[in-house]
């Protein structure tokens, strides 16, 4: 009888996903750059996931173009208008950008990754 030696000890080690944060005090810091900066760096860190690979491209051209649409939007409105959506829309994009850079590193959350 032959010896058949186990393929889970001969076969390759998959590459892991590159991680965006090397500490939490980095996922700290990196989380709030869309707080702090009232979401004017709102996609910079899905660019820098995506450069660093932790993320395909297509979440961080999703967030510029998003980022770059409300900027848009907000300078064609008018100042005086009540009916103004500009600061709800930064708000919301603030919220969802600082939520989502949180989540960058987490291993259930697959969408993108």
């Amino acid at each position: 009888m032959a010896y058949s030696p186990n393929p889970y000890l001969n076969s390759p080690i998959t590459p892991t996903r590159p991680r965006m944060f090397s500490s939490t005090l980095a996922q700290v810091m990196w989380t709030l750059v869309p707080l702090v900066s009232f979401s004017l760096l709102a996609a910079v860190p899905f660019v820098v996931a995506a450069v660093k690979g932790v993320i395909k491209p297509w979440p961080a051209v999703v967030y510029v173009v998003v980022e770059v649409g409300i900027f848009v939007f907000s300078t064609a409105v008018s100042g005086n208008d009540p009916k103004n959506w500009t600061g709800l829309l930064l708000v919301l994009l603030m919220l969802a950008a600082t939520t989502h850079t949180a989540l960058l590193d987490n291993e259930k959350f697959r969408i993108g990754k």
